[in-house]
Order: structure tokens, then sequence, then C-alpha cells
């Protein structure tokens, strides 16, 4: 006997065996159980989520010779035919190939005549995106007005490219992309019916690679079967893909958490070495710091076969270090394009996520400082180190000289001259209260970033040495008075600048520009003397 594909076997046959779109299926089998027919139906969405399966069902939802039912026999000579595809009053088209108006003309001429077998005369048309502009001024009238005993199925994946005279004479649904779960169950299903051994993550695996596609998830589960020899494991799955599972991304992100610079680079190249794509390593670091960064938040991930995993990197990396790596893997996919080649790119991806994790004592980022061997003879000098924890450390006040916290919150931020993320949370904070060795500071909502632990840790070992003993620093954001450094320099800063327009605005050169050619200050282009060495800038359009 002939081997059927598993798309073409398991293909819906009535509108229970949907998947992934009771939006759609529901809003049929009202319409039918309610006998409220539209004349023409447009189904949207990517290849594979079921437009022409849902068309074919619901030909013969309304041929069905049991009457109208969102319930289709499957057992009467309509319902058998156009599973079988004989049906003679259902007419399937592809656009694709028939894009003329003179096909379409001849298509149409055949919808005045009575149904020789069904209720209904049936046109699916398919990708009738492809349809040329005569080809649709041609079915206007037809779609418009068209005979009691015919309906139209449209599908299309780009329903931007129909004309809003199509679209507004037909009844829209959008069919969504399945998420990989549910396809991923879907395909449990199937193999636990066909009595094929799996491993769960194989099918997780399979679920993403069809992003969003059923057809195309059975079509690679067959290729599947085919390369596991009958079963459909993780290893050969993840080979067949070209992907590289987490069995290979898992000692990478343990090398970046670690803060071992030659150990990352060697795994880079073990997994270079495999002759998987770094597109997809770098979208799997990405998906994975996603559910560190949910399992920092308290929300558990829903996958949990690596949940140990996850929440043991959400408890050793910095939630602000996860949202830099996470945005450096996104952005890295982009650059790999134009790095000289792409194991560089990946590289030097991963190299600036390995910059911004702080390495725990007994591990040194890449250039962290080493002590130098002096030469006999010559004192030892220290090197000078370049670890992102050295090079962040405060340094302790010294003993005369150091400012003391008086209350005055703006004045302590101005003598203390803080730079990098200390220096933006101080320079934002607001003082909000200060007992018992607490410092509370306020952030405004506009700058809510500095309110993050991240920030706040910064602060607090920058200026815990001028406070002693018991000091504790709580940053929340909230409703701020303008009081605080970067408030008042903003208001100097405008100041300068209202000064700066006003001179610019009285210069008589100017104005003999404004009165004479119809020139127009621009506001923008302004720069106050300490802006612009000294000189106003007099641009004009």
């Amino acid at each position: 006997m002939t081997y059927q594909v598993l798309a073409r076997k398991w293909r819906p046959r009535v509108f229970e065996e949907i998947v992934g779109q009771p939006h759609v299926v529901t809003a049929l089998a009202n319409a039918l159980e309610s006998k409220r027919l539209h004349h023409a139906y447009l189904f949207t969405g990517t290849r594979g989520v079921g437009k022409t399966t849902l068309a074919r069902i619901l030909a013969k939802a309304i041929n069905c010779e049991t009457g109208i039912t969102a319930h289709p026999c499957g057992k009467c000579r309509a319902c058998t035919d156009i599973d079988a595809g004989r049906f003679v009053d259902l007419l399937e088209v592809d656009a694709a190939t028939n894009t003329k108006v003179d096909e379409m003309r001849e298509l149409l001429e055949t919808a005045q005549y009575m149904p020789a077998a069904g209720r209904f005369k049936v046109y699916i048309i398919d990708e009738v995106h492809m349809l040329s502009k005569h080809a649709f001024n041609s079915m206007l009238k037809t779609l418009e007005e068209p005979p009691e005993h015919v309906k139209f199925i449209l599908a299309t994946t780009d329903p931007q490219r129909l004309p809003v005279t199509i679209l507004s004479r037909c009844l829209q649904f959008n069919l969504k992309p399945l998420a990989a779960p549910v396809i991923a169950e879907h395909l449990k299903r199937v193999l636990t019916a066909e009595a094929i051994p799996y491993e769960d993550h194989a099918l997780t695996q399979l679920g993403k690679a069809a992003a969003g596609s059923l057809r195309d998830s059975l079509s690679l589960l067959d290729q599947a079967i085919a390369h596991g020899g009958g079963k459909v494991a993780s290893a050969q799955v993840a080979d067949m893909l070209g992907t590289l599972g987490g069995d290979l991304v898992w000692p990478l992100l343990e090398r970046l958490a670690e803060g071992d610079g030659a150990g990352t680079v060697r795994e880079a190249e073990r997994i270079a070495s495999r002759s998987v794509s770094l597109d997809g390593a770098l979208e799997e670091i990405a998906a994975i710091l996603h559910r560190v960064a949910l399992a920092q938040v308290g929300a558990d991930p829903e996958d949990d076969s690596d949940g140990a995993r996850v929440k043991d990197l959400a408890a050793r990396l910095d939630s602000g270090r996860v949202q830099v790596m996470y945005q450096i893997a996104v952005l890295g996919r982009r650059d790999l394009a134009l790095a000289p080649d792409e194991l560089a790119g990946f590289t030097m991806a991963l190299l600036r996520m390995l910059s911004f994790v702080q390495a725990p004592a007994g591990k040194r980022s890449p250039g962290a400082g080493v002590p130098v061997a002096a030469p006999e003879g010559k004192p030892a000098r220290a090197a000078i180190a370049s670890e992102p924890s050295r090079r962040e450390a405060p340094a302790q006040p010294p003993a005369e000289a150091a400012p003391a916290f008086d209350g005055n919150w703006t004045a302590f931020v101005e003598k203390l001259g803080l730079t990098g993320m200390a220096g933006m949370v101080a320079r934002y904070g607001e003082l909000a209260s200060f007992e018992n060795g607490h410092l509370v500071l306020v952030v405004p909502e506009s700058h809510p970033m500095y309110a993050e632990r991240a920030y706040q840790e910064k602060l607090k070992a920058a200026i815990g040495p001028y406070f002693g003993a018991g000091f504790r620093l709580s940053v929340r954001v909230g409703t701020t008075a303008g009081a605080s450094v970067a408030a008042a320099r903003s208001r100097e800063a405008a100041e300068r600048h209202a000064t700066a327009a006003e001179a610019i605005e009285e210069d008589p050169f100017v104005r003999e520009l404004v009165r004479d050619l119809g020139a127009e200050v621009v506001p923008s282009s302004i720069r106050p003397p300490e802006d612009s060495a000294g000189v106003p800038s007099k641009e004009k359009r």
C-alpha cells in the first residue's frame, strides 16, 4: 500500500479537528447552526495554518445531505466526494497559476448554472492575492451579488495585496500562527496514534522549527521519523534541524556566568565545530536568558525541563546583566552578517556579554589584571587591574576633606562628583528621608531604571564609606519636586539657552536677515556660549 504522508493523513475532516483556531471555528459553527450564511468568505493567515482545510470543511457543512450543519456526517456522497476531491460542485482554483482576466471570466461564467449534485456551488480560490488587477475587476460584480446557489471562499497569505473593493465584499477570518507548545501537543497525539516512540523535547524542537505552521510541523515530523529510524529523539532532531539543543548552549552559559573568558571562547569554537547555525545559537541563548529573566521576577517558565538550571542561573546573575546579555544576543544576530566571519561575530557577542558579567572569586573576566612579577633589583609594581569589579570599586574617602552628609543631598552629590551608574542615580535622585542610617531616595517616573537593584548597589558601594557601618540605601520611583542635581542642571541649561536665544534675536545682523530675507532662527540649533566654544550658533533657514 502506498504510504500517505502525515500532513495529508492527519488533515482535519471536521471543525472539531481544527487545531489552534477556536475563534474562527466558533464563528463558523454558530453561523451554520443559525443558517446565517455569507456569500463570500476570506481566510487569511500564514502557510499551513488551515485556510484551505477550513474552506473544504465549510463546503461539506453547507452541502451535506443531512442539511446545513456545523457537524457534517462525513458519510453521505457529498461529504465523501469533497474529501476525495471529486465533488463536481466544488471548484478549487489556484490563483497563482490562473492570474489572467480571461481565465477568471471563464470560471465565473459557470456560476450562473445551478449545482449538479450539491446544495451550493462553491468556488475556493487559493492565493487570491496573485490575481491581476483586471482579473479582480472582472469578479467584483459577481462577488458582490452572486446567485443564491453560489458561495465564494477566498484564501490568501497576503491580505494587504487585496483591493479594498474585494475586502469589503467578504466576511474575513484571520487564522493565527500556532504556538510551539500547541504544535508539540498535536504532534504528541499523532505519534501516540501512530505508535511511534518519541521524546518530549524533540517535539518542542519541531514545534519551534515549524514557525507557527502545523503543516510544516507534520512534514518535519515525517523527516524526523525517517532520520531517527522509526523514532523521534531529541539528539537526532537537533542534528536534522542543524540546531544546538540545550546540551550545547548550557555549558557556554555556565562559562559566561563564571566569567571564564578562555572557557567561553572554547565553547564557542566547539559549537562552531558542530556546523550548526551560529545565528541559531544566539537565538537559543536569548531564549534561555528570557526564561532566566522570568524566573528572577517569580514567573516560573512554562517548560520546566531545564527548570533547575534556569533557577540556578537566575540566582547567579544580576537582573541588570541578564537584560544586557539578552540585548547583546538579539543585536548580535543582526550584526553577524557585518562581521569578518560568522564565528568572529558570534565570539565578539559572547565577549561583550562577558564584559558585563561580574566574575566571582577565583575567576577572571577577559583582560582581568594579574600581578606582574618585578625584575630582579627593581621594586615590584602591581599591574593596573582592569577587572570590572575593581575598576568600578569606589576609592576609600581620604581621612581629611571627606565630605560629610549634613542632610543636603544635592551639595553632597556635587562634592563627591560620582560617575557611571552610581553617578546617574545620585544626580537624578531626590532625598526622601534619612533616619537611623537608612537613606531613601526618589527618582522620577521618567527614569525608572535608576531604581533597579544594579544601580542601587553601585551607589551604595560608592557612598557607603561616608556613612559608616549599618548604612542602608533604598531607591524608589515616585513624584519628584525638581530638587535633584539633574533637575538643577537642566534648569540652568534652559536659562542659558533662553539667554543665548534672546541675544541672537536682538542681534542687529540677525534682525536684518529676518526682516529683509524672511530668515527664521531655528531654536534647536542655538548653543549657549558654554556649549559651543563661546560663540552662539546663528543657523537660520
